[in-house]
C-alpha cells in the first residue's frame, strides 16, 4: 500500500524509476491523467495575466493587497536559469518569494532562504507576546497583512453560548489589549467566537501559490489551498511584521503520491495518520511534504487541509497540494471565484514540473487504505483499524471509550460535519444515542451557523453531543474535564491533531488516540474503543443488530455558506486616528506585561554553569511551556515562566518537575532552581534528548528558558521551530557531534562551553564536563547550525535587540 525510497525520484514518467518491489502491481493503482498532474500538461499564463489586480482576501478588498503572482514568475525566471533543473511545487512557491533571487545561495537542506511572506497570522495566545515585542520595534504600523485570532482562550466547560460569555469576563484584558493593539498597529481583529485561525484563514485568507507565516504550529492547514504556510514563533512573525525577510533553512522536499482514490470509511485523515506512522514524530523535519499524482482529484479542499494540517506531527516545515479543480470550488463557495480564476490561469506554476526531484518519495494507494486510529501518547503510533482492537487488548489501553470528540483546526469542516451527521442519523433512526460523552467543536462561525442551518448540529445534539464553541477547546488543552480524577487511567478519542502526555486533559493518565471524525462517532455510540463499524454490529433500540453504512458527506453546502454573526473589526485607515489609540494594559496586570530586553552576550565562554536538568525521552513545548490553565499567563513573561520544564521528566529521578539545586543541595521545582541559579549569576543549560521542542510553535518555550538564566539548550536534534525560536532569543542551541554522548552528561554537573568566543558557521563548541567538585569527566563536541546572521542575534542578545539596535543606528544617521 505504502512504500517509499531514500534516494531521490522524479514526478510524473521519472518516476517510474523507482526500484521494484513484491507485488508492487497489485498494490498502487493505475495513473490517471483526466486532470494536470504536472506543469507540462496545462498552458502557460498568458501575459494579460499579471496585469490584473486580484484582492488577496474579501475582507480586506480595496486595501491594496493584490495577489503578485508577476513577482513570483519573475523570481523563478531568475531561479531557473541558475538552478537549470526543473522543480517542484513547494520549490516554485517557496524560490517565487525569495528576497533576492540574484544572490541568493539555494541548496536543499543547507542554505538559509531569505523570503518575503504575503502574510502574518497569529492566534491569541502567542499574539500577545508577538505584539509586545513588535510595539517595542518602534514601527507605526505592519508592513504586511496581518491578523490575529481569539481562540486558544475558551475553555470548554459547559457548551458553546455559555463557555464564550464565560471567557469574554475571564479574558477581559487580554481581549482588550488584542483589540486595542491590533487597531494601533493596521492589524485585523478576530474577536473570540469566530473560530479557530486555521479555518478562518482557509476560509477568507489562503490562496494557491502564496506564503504566509502564522505564530501557530498548525499554520500549514492553508496547504489544503496550495498555500505554502509555515508556524513561526513570534519573532519571526515580527521580523515579517517590521519588513524585514524571514530566514527560513532551505527544505528539502519529501513527494507523496496519491493513486487510486478514497471510499467508504476511509478519509483524508487516514492519509496523514498512515504517513505519520511511515515518518515518525521527526521523520519530516527541514521538509516539505508535497502530495501530487491522480488520487489528489478525490479529495475535497478540506480534506487537504486536513491532511496539510496535521503535517506539523511529523516535523514537517510545511505540507502543500497542487492547486486543482477541487481548490477552485472552495474558492467559489467562499466567494473568492476572481481568485480561483486567476489561479487557472497561472496553473503551470502552481504543479510541480515534470521531472522535479524529491529528497524521498512516497506512494500511496488511496482504493487500499484501511482507516487508521494514532496513538495514545504520541500521533505517530498508527495502527490500521483491523488491528485496533487486538492492539487495545495486547497493550492494556483502556478499551471503555470515555469521550469522543470531533471538530478542531483539523477535522471541522462542513464535509466533515455532514458525514459525521450521517453516521449519528443512522444511530437515531434504530435508536441510539451515544454511550460515551460526545463534543462537537466546529471550527469557525461560519461552519456553526451553516451546520445549524442545514440540521446536522440538530442531529449530531438529538443523539447526544454537545455542541461547544467555536474555538481550540479541548484540542489544546482548554477542557474542564470533570468525569475522571487526574490520574485515573481512562481513554478518549479525538479527531484532533495532536494526543501528547496530557494535552487534552491535563491527566498523565488519559490514553488519547486521535482517528477521523467519521470513526470518532461510529465510535461513541458503541462506547468502546474495539468497535469496528467496517465488521462489527450494534444492537438498536428494537433488540435488532445492525452494521452502520459508509459516511455520507457533502463537500460544499448546496445553499453556499451562512456566515453567522460579523465577528471581524478592521482597524481604522487613517493613520492618525490610530495614532490616538493608547494600547490597554494595566499598570498592575498579572496577565500582560512590557517586556524588558535581554542582556547581551558577554563576550566570554560560559563557565561553570549547572545543568538545570537532563531531560530524558519526549520533551515537548507542552513539556517545557504547558498549555491548559497556563494560556493566561501568555503575555507576562515573568508568570508565565512558573511553567518552565515542569513537564519535563528528570533523568536523575524520572521525576516531572524535581531537580537537584546545586547551590542549596536541596531539591527544588525547575523554575524556581533556574531562577535560583540566575538570581546568583550562575547561567545554566538544559540537556536534551532527540527532537527536543516538537509540538507547537509558542516561543515561550525558548522566553521562558531565556527568562530564567539559561545559556545553552544541549540536546541530541531539535524541532525545527522550536530551534529558530531558541536562536531568536539569544540562547545557544547545540546539539551533540555524537548521538551517543548524550548519555555521557550526568544530571548533577556544571560545564564550561569553549568556543563560543569564537563561534562561527559550522564551528565546533567544546562541553567540558565536571562533577559538583569541579573535576572534569568529559570533554563532548557540540555542533550548531547558526549562520552570521543568527550569530549576531545571539551576541546582541536576541533577535529583538538586533533589530532595536539597528534601529536606532538608522535614527542617529537620519
Amino acid at each position: 500500500m505504502i512504500s517509499s525510497s531514500l534516494r531521490a525520484l522524479r514526478s510524473g514518467a521519472a518516476s517510474r524509476l523507482t526500484a521494484p518491489r513484491a507485488s508492487t502491481s497489485s498494490l498502487v493503482a493505475p495513473a490517471s491523467r483526466t486532470y494536470a498532474t504536472v506543469a507540462e500538461d496545462v498552458p502557460a499564463p498568458p501575459k494579460s495575466l499579471f496585469e490584473q489586480k486580484v484582492d488577496m482576501s474579501v475582507v480586506e478588498k480595496g486595501k491594496g493587497y493584490y495577489i503578485n503572482y508577476k513577482k513570483m514568475a519573475d523570481n523563478l525566471e531568475i531561479v531557473r536559469s541558475r538552478l537549470n533543473r526543473p522543480l517542484t511545487l513547494s520549490e516554485k512557491i517557496v524560490y517565487g518569494h525569495l528576497d533576492d533571487p540574484h544572490g541568493q545561495d539555494i541548496s536543499r537542506g543547507n542554505s538559509y532562504l531569505k523570503l518575503r511572506p504575503d502574510r502574518v497570522a497569529c492566534q491569541d495566545a502567542t499574539a500577545q507576546m508577538a505584539l509586545l515585542q513588535f510595539m517595542s520595534a518602534g514601527l507605526p504600523e505592519v508592513a504586511v497583512p496581518t491578523t490575529v485570532h481569539c481562540d486558544h482562550l475558551i475553555e470548554a466547560q459547559i457548551g458553546g453560548a455559555k463557555d464564550l460569555a464565560r471567557a469574554k469576563e475571564i479574558n477581559k484584558e487580554v481581549y482588550d489589549f488584542l483589540a486595542t493593539c491590533t487597531a494601533k498597529y493596521g492589524i485585523g481583529f478576530w474577536q473570540p467566537g469566530s473560530g479557530i485561525i486555521h479555518q478562518i484563514l482557509l476560509e477568507n485568507y489562503a490562496f494557491p501559490g502564496g506564503m504566509m507565516i502564522g505564530t501557530d504550529s498548525h499554520t500549514p492547514n492553508a496547504g489544503g489551498l496550495g498555500m505554502i504556510a509555515c508556524g513561526v514563533g513570534g519573532a519571526d512573525a515580527v521580523d515579517v511584521m517590521a519588513d524585514i525577510p524571514w530566514e527560513l533553512k532551505c527544505p528539502k522536499v519529501v513527494g507523496v503520491e496519491l493513486k487510486g482514490k478514497l471510499s467508504g470509511w476511509t478519509a483524508p485523515k487516514d492519509i496523514i495518520l498512515k504517513v505519520a506512522g511511515e515518518l515518525t514524530v521527526k521523520g519530516g523535519t527541514g521538509a516539505i511534504i508535497e502530495y501530487k499524482g491522480p488520487g489528489v482529484e478525490s479529495l475535497s479542499a478540506t480534506g487537504m487541509g486536513t491532511i496539510c494540517n496535521m503535517g506539523a506531527e511529523i516535523g514537517a516545515t510545511t505540507s502543500v497540494f497542487p492547486f486543482n479543480d477541487k481548490m477552485a470550488a472552495y474558492l467559489e463557495a467562499t466567494k473568492r471565484g476572481d481568485i480561483a480564476k486567476l489561479a487557472k490561469g497561472f496553473q503551470s506554476y502552481l504543479l510541480p514540473d515534470q521531472g522535479a526531484e524529491y529528497d524521498r518519495h512516497i506512494e500511496i494507494n488511496l482504493s487500499d487504505l484501511e482507516p487508521h486510529i494514532n496513538g495514545p501518547f504520541t500521533p505517530d503510533l498508527a495502527t490500521p483499524l483491523s488491528k485496533f482492537a487486538e492492539a487495545v487488548k495486547k497493550n492494556d489501553w483502556p478499551a471503555e471509550l470515555k469521550v469522543g470528540l470531533i471538530g478542531s483546526c483539523t477535522n471541522s469542516s462542513y464535509e466533515d460535519m455532514s458525514r459525521s451527521a450521517s453516521i449519528a442519523d443512522e444511530a437515531l433512526k434504530h435508536g441510539l444515542k451515544v454511550k460515551s460523552k460526545f463534543t462537537i467543536t466546529p471550527g469557525s462561525e461560519q461552519i456553526r451557523a451553516t451546520i445549524e442551518r442545514d440540521g446536522q448540529m440538530e442531529t449530531l445534539s438529538e443523539a447526544g453531543g454537545v455542541v461547544l464553541a467555536n474555538a481550540c477547546g479541548p484540542c489544546i488543552g482548554q477542557w474542564d474535564r470533570t468525569d475522571v480524577k487526574k490520574g485515573e487511567k481512562n481513554s478518549i478519542i479525538t479527531s484532533y491533531n495532536r494526543n501528547f502526555t496530557g494535552r487534552n486533559d491535563a491527566n498523565p493518565a488519559t490514553h488519547a488516540f486521535v482517528a477521523s471524525p467519521d470513526l470518532v462517532t461510529a465510535m461513541v455510540f458503541a462506547g468502546s474503543l474495539t468497535f469496528n463499524p467496517l465488521t462489527d454490529s450494534l444492537k438498536g433500540a428494537d433488540g435488532k443488530e445492525f452494521k452502520f453504512s459508509d459516511p455520507a458527506g457533502i463537500e460544499l453546502p448546496a445553499s453556499g455558506y451562512d456566515p453567522g454573526e460579523q465577528t471581524f473589526s478592521a482597524p481604522p485607515d487613517s493613520m492618525d486616528e490610530r495614532a490616538e489609540i493608547k494600547v490597554a494594559i494595566a499598570p498592575d496586570s498579572d496577565r500582560l506585561q512590557f517586556l524588558a530586553p535581554f542582556k547581551a552576550w558577554d563576550g566570554k565562554n560560559p563557565t561553570n554553569c549547572p545543568v538545570l536538568i537532563k531531560a530524558v525521552g519526549k520533551c515537548t513545548t507542552d513539556h517545557i511551556s504547558a498549555g491548559g490553565p497556563w494560556l493566561k499567563y501568555r503575555g507576562h513573561l515573568e508568570n508565565i515562566s512558573n511553567n518552565c520544564l515542569i513537564g519535563a521528566i528528570n533523568a536523575e529521578n524520572e521525576k516531572a518537575n524535581e531537580v537537584y539545586n546545586q547551590m542549596t543541595g536541596e531539591f527544588g521545582a525547575v523554575p524556581a532552581t533556574g531562577a535560583h541559579y540566575r538570581d546568583n549569576g550562575r547561567p545554566w543549560v538544559v540537556i536534551g534528548d532527540h527532537n527536543y521542542g516538537e509540538g507547537s510553535s509558542r516561543e515561550h518555550a525558548a522566553l521562558e528558558p531565556r527568562f530564567l538564566g539559561a545559556t545553552a539548550i544541549i540536546t541530541r536534534s531539535f524541532a525545527r521551530i522550536h530551534e529558530t525560536n531558541c536562536k531568536k532569543q539569544g540562547l545557544l542551541p547545540l546539539t551533540f557531534k555524537n548521538d551517543a554522548d548524550y548519555d555521557k552528561v550526568q544530571p548533577r554537573s556544571q560545564v564550561d562551553l569553549e568556543g563560543v568566543t569564537e563561534f562561527a558557521p559550522g564551528s565546533e563548541v567544546t562541553m567540558v564536563c565536571k562533577d559538583l567538585e569541579g573535576k572534569e569527566y568529559a570533554r563532548i563536541p557540540l555542533v550548531h547550525s547558526f549562520n552570521e546572521g543568527q550569530i549576531a542575534w545571539h551576541r546582541a542578545g536576541s533577535a529583538l535587540n538586533l533589530m532595536a539596535q539597528k534601529a536606532r543606528e538608522r535614527a542617529a544617521k537620519a
